[in-house]
């Protein structure tokens, strides 16, 4: 510290007096080496060297003193791997400014090496003595106060008035550099790209390069965390502890290391893993992160070099950040001075990848910085880069100008509503963690610097509308927004209405026709309702939620989470494919509030979800969805005549506004075509901006949500941007078809501006004007995706363009049954043969994507004239790229079955050759093995799925009705068989086994070649009748007892029911047909063969078993057939000495359920006689098979018998055998409740969907409102239903006076608290007692 004070002081005096600028450093060896000193407390060198100026300059000169000398700056020393040392080099700056020192001169006093030997004194003549007057000589300071140099001393003293003259005159000059300097402003042009607001930047995102910083930079590098930083290259490997890092504290990063880069998938697949998009990635580049050790200058290249690269490589590809709409920001924290320094190495690489400098900018605080920065480039690349640098402001100056650029709504505060008319500042951190979610602010708009005009031309012209838009509309002197029917409804009524409900999340819909309004509406919904609710916009589709639903409920908690009430949160989703998507979210969020213990007695979210429809009847409006069509209420004409009225006044030019008058004409189809067809007029296929409209149009009509980026379109087009960053706007390139296109966002794992259509209808009608007066079809549009280099270039949302390409190839319309997707069908009426050629080049493009190979399959054993050869090499090609799909698989099955019947349809022999046989039965086998080899991969299908979490597919039947349909296929080729043609009950005898074929031929030895075949397939043949029961019987118990979890109607049941129903009665034709009355009165029957019949025929009417009895539940006028299936178990059980349980249990279920469907049959047994049967099964010992359907029975009819111990155990026992019966196969179903608990006694103490919604309003149907807490206030307000009491458990609930767990339907319904009393009503599945409409006892 001694001598830090005595050469602090000489040099000070040193500079002062030769007034020049100086900087003195400690811990610097005199060969220029870095050793570095330890410092213990930085504070004390400040202190000490302000009491060594105070006791060594006079009095009078003290306070110059300390103006001119600065206090010490640490340098940190860094290893050659660029850690720290634990020692600094401290560094004083000397600026003896003519403005501070005049023409002063400054002696110093009791100043020696020792100080120990200053005799302190204060009379004048000792401090003369004392005096010292250093001036700096070359690279020493020099005393002139000593015998030796009194004449120089003399002399300096004379001409100090000349030296504070140059130093005057020089300090004028660089304040007149400084004024005349336009690095500010260069900064501003460059960063912004000429645009001068960073609010409107050309550059979409922006990618930082720096290397160690100084904790004393960081509070001037703020301007960094309100950037769009894609990336930030950190090459300080103490960044997280002291650097650049630290600086982001506040905001949500995610942390890399440079191998995660590499390109071992695809390049979405890489974006989606390294959330690049959504939040900064941070880029360690030289350590520091996941215990990678740093590595010096001289290693580095060859240790990290490689995988940097990979970075650079990655960041300029131009799939991944916009081509030149990007800029590389080299930061210099610290001077670059050596020629391998990693940040050179890692210039080279962006100036190669870039070619050229001009998305290049280099920023450091110095000129030293900037000189040696500059001159290793131009030694090494022969590149000046010094119109890309900025160096001679400070950081202070770069982050003040930085700041400036953006304007007040992007530097201010948001805020999240809360309760009581509270706010709550939103966190930055918080906002980038919810980065699924586009949050509507309380302030969302306030302080910005949008053009009001830009905004209403582009979402009148048809673009999506904007927050802005709602702002400005509700601006002073501005006409209101335009409010549609359907608002206030939707605000008043349904929204809360929704708060009644007792799920944790509920949503309603806005069902709209393309065009006509349904995502303004919702987004005018979220803006009036941004102060009442936290409000959303879900801003990336996914397949799955469970990060979507964490967001949703940390939004919900922020800031809340001890708060007993808070506001719900309001999330809006746009365009998604299935509202069985929407139920999955809606899952998912109600597991999340669990995971979290959120508990409420009303919604803690609602979703808006807004959703197309082709028609009023596809949107099924009801009690919580909206329909949008295309025809305004007068209404709403008055508001669009008045908006008009408000254009004129502004005279604002509204030709092109075309989106706001298809709607102010109420959707004319002759002002739409008028508009198509002047617009098109002189259109030429042939030019490449035609091409690309042409296909807009396109995937704006057979691909939802389909778009082109800004940069597929800059690619296809050859469009340069030019040097100044300053792009021409793609849409001028389409010149007069500009006008029909408009720009938009799009996400697929990321944001990017995209160019689509206005409007569906004018997308509509230009395809047909392109076909009929242009001669442009729909194949010849498709081929320019197909066939053109297109593809093979990089550009932003390629994946996206691609998977919709396919889309439209694939997709059929769920609704409308179709063969193909509408684009196909399409084709085959326009241009029929060409959509062969298009599917084939589709699938050369799509090399390895097995649905475009079973496409084809399709379409060749589908076409009229059908190819089943091709069909199946197709069908083969897709197994083999597809091999655990059952769907996949499935299409071989599709191909032989369809081969089989059309062979079989073809051959006019009757009877049918033998050879014919042969060949048709060989088929059917192979079929057959195919449809197995389905079951098989769905049965694995299933096993996996239960290992993934919130997988909600369903199992693929597929397999089982295929076999059933080539089963029949095979029944009808044997009845045009000899003898079989002539006698179809005989066919029936040789397939069940009760004749041998054998026989046949003793008696007819004609039919010895049939005879031959059919032994070949006897297996195959002995074994049909027993394979289709077992699938009858497997579809029965599926669709029976499971429901669709997400969907509110089983589309799988209604699509299937027809064909199986088909091939069930083929199948009782040959093998159950007879008259049961007449038959059991036959008195020359044995009774042995009368049970046998008996059987059949309970076979015949699908009540040999209880599921087959079950559905008569849910069966229009059954109460006649029920009433004689009840006769003949009663039958069975009179007749046979032991007669099966089976046959007990299922007619007990046959009285249950004629009682329930007509209670005042003469057929029903006594309620006691049953109740006794019941009893006495229950105690005897049960055939695992029998196991379910006995128990569930038995729980359904004794729970009124209060207190049975049995209870408890048939609990069990139904939960055990469910999981073990239906757990694989029952994924993404939910057991149906057949019966509800009543409140009478006897047969009326069970209650079924069919009397519950005999007490609803018309239309309504409790198996799809079982949340509808108005639907259950109809059901309650009858006073049928049994209301039981318990308390919470361990997520179930504990029935009173009993030890029997009931679990709710919905989990999100009871809270965790134990203990806490509820009342319910209980329904019986399969799976066991459910609860329902759930209340707290109070």
């Amino acid at each position: 510290m001694k001598k830090y004070r005595y050469e602090v002081i000489r040099f000070a005096a040193a500079c002062m007096n030769s007034c020049t600028n100086g900087t003195i450093h400690f811990g610097v060896a005199d060969d220029g080496k870095i050793l570095g000193v330890s410092v213990q407390k930085k504070d004390s060198f400040t202190t000490e060297q302000s009491k060594a100026i105070e006791k060594h300059f006079q009095i009078q000169f003290v306070e110059i003193a300390k103006r001119c000398i600065m206090p010490p700056r640490f340098v940190e020393v860094l290893k050659a791997d660029m850690t720290s040392t634990g020692k600094y080099v401290i560094e004083v700056d000397i600026e003896p400014s003519f403005i501070v020192c005049e023409k002063r001169y400054f002696h110093t006093l009791y100043l020696e090496k020792n100080e120990t030997n200053i005799q302190e004194t204060t009379s004048a003549g000792n401090k003369n003595d004392s005096k010292s007057f250093f001036i700096r000589k070359d690279n020493s300071s020099k005393n002139l106060l000593t015998p030796d140099s009194s004449k120089i001393y003399k002399k300096y003293i004379a001409d100090m008035s000349k030296f504070s003259q140059l130093r005057k005159d020089e300090e004028e000059k660089h304040l007149t550099e400084v004024k005349n300097s336009v690095q500010g402003s260069k900064l501003c042009e460059i960063l912004t790209g000429g645009t001068q607001s960073l609010d409107k930047s050309h550059f979409t995102w922006y990618v930082v390069v720096a290397n160690k910083s100084h904790p004393d930079q960081l509070d001037n590098l703020n301007f960094l965390t309100y950037m769009d930083l894609m990336a930030v290259l950190d090459f300080d490997p103490e960044s997280t502890e002291n650097g650049l890092s630290r600086l982001f504290e506040d905001r949500k990063t995610n942390s890399h290391l440079p191998s995660e880069y590499k390109i071992t998938q695809a390049v979405e697949d890489i974006i989606d893993k390294l959330k690049l998009y959504r939040n900064t990635s941070w880029v360690f580049c030289n350590g520091g992160f996941n215990d990678e050790d740093p590595s010096d200058s001289q290693k580095w290249l060859t240790e990290k070099g490689s995988s940097v690269r990979d970075v650079v490589s990655f960041l300029c590809r131009r799939d991944v950040l916009p081509n030149k709409k990007f800029l590389i920001v080299f930061l210099l924290l610290n001077q670059v001075t050596d020629g391998n320094d990693p940040m050179l190495e890692t210039f080279s690489m962006f100036l190669q990848e870039l070619k050229g400098t001009n998305q290049i900018l280099c920023i450091c605080d110095n000129e030293t910085t900037y000189t040696y920065w500059k001159d290793l480039i131009m030694g090494r690349y022969s590149v000046d880069i010094s119109n890309r640098c900025i160096s001679e402001l400070s950081f202070t100056e770069i982050n003040g100008t930085v700041l400036s650029l953006w304007s007040e709504n992007r530097k201010s505060d948001r805020f999240l509503p809360g309760v009581g008319g509270s706010k709550v500042v939103l966190s930055k951190k918080t906002e980038d963690t919810l980065d699924l979610l586009s949050i509507l602010c309380v302030n969302q708009c306030d302080g910005g610097n949008e053009d009001k005009q830009q905004h209403e031309e582009r979402f009148y012209r048809g673009g999506k509308v904007s927050w802005w838009n709602f702002f400005f509309s509700e601006q002073a002197g501005t006409v209101p927004f335009i409010i549609r029917n359907k608002f206030e409804y939707i605000i008043d009524g349904i929204i809360p209405d929704l708060l009644h409900r007792r799920r944790s999340c509920v949503f309603f819909n806005i069902f709209h026709l393309p065009g006509c309004g349904g995502t303004t509406l919702a987004m005018h919904v979220l803006w009036t309702l941004k102060k009442k609710y936290r409000c959303a916009v879900l801003q990336d589709r996914t397949d799955d939620y469970t990060d979507v639903a964490k967001q949703v409920v940390e939004l919900l908690t922020y800031d809340a989470k001890e708060q007993q009430t808070r506001l719900p949160v309001l999330l809006m989703i746009d365009d998604l494919e299935d509202i069985c998507d929407v139920k999955k979210l809606q899952l998912q969020i109600e597991e999340a509030c669990i995971k979290q213990n959120i508990f409420s007695k009303s919604p803690q979210v609602i979703l808006v979800n807004c959703m197309r429809a082709e028609s009023r009847e596809q949107a099924e409006e009801n009690g919580d969805s909206v329909f949008l069509g295309n025809n305004l209420s007068e209404k709403e004409q008055e508001q669009f005549k008045e908006k008009q009225k408000d254009f004129k006044k502004s005279k604002t030019n509204i030709d092109t506004f075309y989106g706001f008058m298809i709607l102010k004409s109420n959707f004319s189809l002759e002002y739409i075509q008028g508009v198509v067809k002047n617009t098109l007029k002189g259109f030429n296929f042939q030019n490449k901006h035609a091409q690309l409209f042409a296909v807009l149009v396109l995937l704006n009509v057979y691909c939802k949500n389909a778009v082109l980026s800004v940069s597929a379109c800059e690619e296809f087009l050859h469009l340069q941007t030019t040097e100044d960053c300053r792009s021409c706007r793609v849409e001028d390139r389409f010149e007069k078809f500009s006008t029909l296109l408009t720009r938009c966002t799009a996400a697929s794992k990321r944001v990017f501006e995209c160019v689509m259509v206005i409007h569906s209808s004018i997308a509509q009608h230009c395809l047909k004007e392109l076909a009929a007066s242009h001669g442009v079809t729909k194949a010849d549009i498709t081929d320019i995706l197909l066939t053109t280099d297109f593809f093979h270039d990089l550009f932003l949302g390629k994946q996206k363009l691609m998977n919709d390409v396919r889309s439209m190839l694939i997709k059929r319309q769920p609704s409308s049954r179709g063969r193909f997707s509408p684009l196909i069908h399409d084709m085959m009426k326009e241009t029929p043969g060409m959509e062969e050629t298009i599917l084939l080049n589709a699938a050369k493009f799509y090399r390895k994507d097995a649905v475009i190979f079973q496409l084809l399959a399709r379409y060749y054993y589908l076409k009229n004239d059908k190819d089943f050869q091709m069909a199946n090499s197709w069908a083969k090609k897709a197994k083999d790229y597809s091999k655990d799909n059952s769907y996949i698989c499935d299409t071989v099955a599709q191909v032989l079955k369809g081969e089989l019947k059309y062979q079989f349809h073809q051959d006019r022999d009757n009877p049918i050759k033998p050879d014919s046989l042969e060949m048709y039965l060989t088929m059917a086998e192979s079929a057959t093995k195919a449809c197995k080899e389905t079951q098989r991969i769905a049965q694995k299908e299933a096993v996996i799925r239960l290992q993934r979490p919130n997988d909600y597919n369903t199992y693929n039947t597929a397999g089982c009705l295929n076999e059933l349909q080539v089963a029949v296929k095979v029944i009808e080729i044997l009845q045009k068989t000899p003898p079989f043609n002539s006698d179809h009950q005989l066919l029936g005898q040789v397939l069940s086994g009760q004749i041998k074929i054998e026989d046949l031929t003793s008696k007819q030895p004609k039919l010895k070649e049939y005879s031959d075949v059919l032994r070949k397939h006897l297996h195959y043949l002995l074994e049909l009748r027993g394979q289709m029961k077992q699938h009858f019987d497997f579809l029965d118990k599926y669709f029976v007892n499971l429901a669709p979890f997400l969907a509110e109607s089983d589309k799988l049941k209604e699509l299937m029911h027809d064909r199986v129903n088909e091939c069930f009665q083929q199948y009782i034709r040959l093998f159950g047909e007879m008259n049961w009355t007449v038959m059991v009165k036959d008195n020359h029957l044995d009774t042995m063969i009368k049970i046998e019949k008996t059987h059949q025929c309970l076979e015949r009417n699908k009540a040999d078993s209880y599921t087959g009895l079950l559905e008569y539940l849910y069966k229009e006028d059954s109460a006649s057939t029920l009433e004689e299936i009840v006769q003949q178990y009663y039958f069975l059980l009179q007749s046979a000495k032991s007669p099966y349980a089976k046959d007990a249990v299922n007619f007990i279920y046959g009285n249950v359920i004629l009682a329930n469907i007509k209670p005042e049959s003469k057929c029903i047994g006594s309620y006691q006689s049953i109740h006794q049967l019941l009893c006495t099964l229950i105690e005897q010992c049960t055939a695992l098979g029998e196991s379910l359907p006995t128990n569930y029975i038995a729980l359904s009819l004794l729970w009124q018998d209060q207190g049975r111990p049995e209870l408890t155990t048939f609990v069990s026992q139904i939960r055990n055998m469910y999981t073990n019966e239906w757990k694989t196969v029952g994924n993404g179903r939910r057991a149906v409740i057949h019966f509800f608990l009543g409140k009478e006694r006897g047969y009326k103490g069970l209650i079924s969907q069919r009397d519950i919604n005999s007490w609803l309003n018309p239309g309504q149907n409790i198996s799809t409102e079982w949340d509808n807490e108005k639907t259950w206030k109809q059901v309650r307000d009858t006073g049928k239903l049994y209301r039981a009491s318990g308390k919470i458990r361990n997520h179930c609930i504990l029935v009173a006076d009993s030890n029997i767990v009931v679990y709710p339907m919905f989990q999100c319904q009871l809270p965790k608290e134990f203990g806490t009393r509820v009342s319910f009503f209980i329904g019986f599945s399969m799976k066991g007692p459910v609860a329902l409409d759930i209340d707290f006892e109070s």
